[in-house]
């Protein structure tokens, strides 16, 4: 299914934005996801964050791992540039192409198990190191494609499909994106997209670390149970000659709330979540004041919402080295290869 690309078909009547571009223009191939999965929110919200900042799709590099998470990109931006590399690798291969070239937009699409397990150190350094990127987390607790084990994000008491209780502490990558020094830092869910799209066309628009956790409920290993259509519930009542997984459709879970309040949203299994968003004189440009800000409402129970800081003044990482502004397969022989002269020079500086 993978490889099947949506109709070119476009309706004349579509809207377009500023480069008369359409959202048709921002999509990519038909997802695989499982229906209803909140993943596929995230890339609509992507869609409608690029359509809305008139983002010639070419000038975008989409780079990703291993995970359900990553195999997004494969769903959005379909002329922009692409890299799926290997599990919990993205950081490194995002920072090496941002080094080389400068000009593209970098979108970071990982999941908590790419990013706050086995890649959890890349994640680490290229948060510190500045890199100019948006570095988005779908966030969902569980490892997905191997039937729902719990992540490294997963809650302390939390339980699992199977009733298993989680006795690990959460690894929070929206207070380590604080403490190793992001200049962007915010968390969402799937589900609000009125939240979403803005906070991820910001970061886009951000220079610096930018980094969104976004919350996204995995319904595969969210069926609750009591339902008579439920999995267990057939299996323990159907003679069957032979045991298999069906995923049926359900819509996403879409909630829309005020700032200041808190919401309850229930999820596919009765599980429910608790949502704070930012309140109206919460000040974003306070980091030690957003990491209180998290561990006082984390002990509520509560999952806190929006834009958690900024810094306006923020630098990225080829400030710090002093890179050239071309991109590096623009640079002409006689910058790349000054001659053995300059190369003298520079073996006696380190004498």
């Amino acid at each position: 299914m993978t490889y099947i690309a949506k109709p070119k078909f476009h309706h004349p009547s579509l809207t377009k934005n500023r480069l008369g571009y359409t959202h048709r223009d921002y999509e990519g191939k038909i997802s695989t996801l499982c229906a209803g999965c909140g993943h596929d929110s995230i890339t609509a919200s992507i869609i409608e964050a690029c359509y809305e900042l008139s983002i010639e799709p070419h000038l975008v590099a989409k780079i990703s791992g291993i995970g359900c998470s990553s195999k997004t990109p494969d769903y959005f931006l379909g002329n922009s540039h692409g890299f799926n590399s290997v599990h919990g690798r993205m950081p490194s291969v995002l920072t090496g192409a941002n080094l080389a070239n400068r000009d593209l937009i970098y979108l970071g699409i990982s999941g908590d198990g790419d990013s706050a397990s086995i890649g959890f150190g890349q994640f680490a350094h290229s948060i510190r190191r500045a890199v100019n990127m948006t570095y988005i987390v779908e966030n969902n607790g569980v490892y997905g494609l191997t039937k729902g084990q719990f992540s490294a994000t997963a809650d302390r008491g939390s339980k699992s499909k199977k009733g298993v209780t989680n006795t690990d502490n959460a690894v929070d990558l929206v207070a380590i994106a604080l403490q190793l020094g992001a200049s962007f830092v915010a968390r969402s869910f799937s589900g609000d997209k009125t939240q979403l799209v803005p906070l991820i066309a910001a970061a886009i628009e951000h220079k610096g670390a930018a980094f969104i956790d976004v919350i996204s409920p995995c319904i595969a290993f969210n069926n609750h149970a009591g339902s008579t259509k439920s999995f267990d519930y057939v299996r323990e009542h159907n003679d069957a000659v032979n045991r298999l997984d069906v995923l049926t459709g359900r819509e996403p879970i879409s909630i829309d709330y005020a700032p200041g309040t808190v919401q309850v949203v229930e999820q596919h299994d009765g599980s429910k979540i608790a949502l704070r968003k930012i309140d109206a004189d919460y000040d974003a440009h306070d980091r030690v004041g957003a990491l209180a800000f998290l561990q006082k409402h984390a002990a509520k129970g509560q999952i806190v919402t929006g834009l958690l800081y900024v810094d306006p003044d923020s630098e990225d990482l080829h400030s710090h080295l002093n890179t050239v502004e071309q991109p590096l397969n623009r640079l002409e022989a006689d910058v790349l290869c000054p001659g053995s002269a300059a190369l003298e020079k520079i073996n006696a500086s380190l004498c």
